[in-house]
């Protein structure tokens, strides 16, 4: 029996990640730590939500100023982050 383990380590910063898969289907490597949001229009956050979903927000410290939970992606957070960005090709 295969069981889907949701954890893995960055392989550039070594640092322990989570997948998600998105709504679009793709995964989503996240910080494992969850954080608290309040859903705005033209927030300051990008929030991958359990189920997948992407919202914007702010982050939050009080769960009762918030409107739930979720994820900060971790291509947010990695201090190598932009050995992630794919180069583009120009026209």
């Amino acid at each position: 029996m295969y069981r889907y383990n949701p954890f893995g380590i960055c392989s550039k910063c070594k640092k322990q990640i989570m997948w998600i898969k998105t709504k679009a289907g793709k995964n989503m490597p996240c910080d494992t730590g969850f954080v608290y949001y309040k859903e705005e229009a033209g927030g300051k956050d990008r929030i991958v939500l359990p189920n997948g979903k992407v919202v914007v927000g702010t982050i939050r410290n009080n769960p009762e100023h918030a409107d739930g939970f979720g994820y900060i992606s971790h291509f947010a957070t990695c201090e190598y982050e932009k050995m992630f960005r794919k180069k583009r090709k120009m026209a």
